[in-house]
């Protein structure tokens, strides 16, 4: 049996969640969304564990948080680490636009896991007032992209601001107050959330969209 390692990390100031998967045999890992705040424990981390990192990347712009990746991808790719010809640890990148419009979700089929940022969150999903957000495109992305896997698949946010970890594809279908109502109705909820803005949009956004460089180039 093929072992794997998986690590959920918790950045407080903007809630978000860094996720390490990781090749026990060949000690290869990537990560999913890190934060330049958290380098250190992250990196810390890899090195206590003995892993040697290949990838680092990102499941859309963030706006509310600095990254730390430099790899961009498209639908339909997939990121692989591990042994060549062995099983390799896969993920299946799938577009998930609307709540920016470049949203990526990273699928991993032998765990039953999908890793969705910020499209489909626990009982809600991302806001599409900025980044040239889409509410329809949002809606299509969640019904035909994620809600397409199978009801067991869990699914892990890159933010969650209730103490919630996780959840499963078929608690999103059946229990989430937004995605659980019509196209109509979606719309308008979204249109009433009146959220403010991230306190750090005005720093994150400029450099997450140079992959998290800062300052001269």
């Amino acid at each position: 049996m093929v072992k794997r390692i998986l690590r959920q990390l918790f950045e407080n100031q903007s809630s978000t969640y860094t996720y390490l998967l990781a090749d026990s045999t060949t000690k290869e890992a990537l990560i999913i969304d890190p934060v330049i705040d958290t380098v250190e424990r992250d990196a810390k981390l890899i090195q206590q564990l003995g892993l040697n990192l290949r990838y680092a990347v990102n499941t859309h712009v963030h706006a509310d948080h600095i990254t730390g990746t430099d790899i961009y991808l498209k639908d339909g790719e997939f990121v692989k680490i591990g042994e060549s010809g062995k099983t390799p640890l896969e993920l299946e990148c799938r577009a998930t636009p609307g709540h920016t419009n470049g949203c990526m979700s990273f699928v991993w089929h032998d765990y039953g896991a999908v890793f969705r940022g910020d499209a489909l969150l626990i009982r809600g999903c991302g806001r599409t007032d900025f980044q040239q957000g889409s509410v329809d495109i949002l809606f299509t992305s969640i019904h035909s992209k994620l809600f397409s896997l199978p009801d067991h698949y869990l699914v892990y946010p890159a933010h969650d601001y209730t103490g919630q970890t996780c959840s499963s594809i078929l608690e999103e279908k059946t229990l989430n107050p937004r995605l659980t109502k019509s196209r109509e109705e979606f719309t308008q909820i979204m249109a009433n959330l009146n959220l403010s803005y991230p306190k750090q949009i005005n720093k994150a956004l400029p450099a997450n969209l140079l992959c998290g460089l800062q300052g001269d180039l």
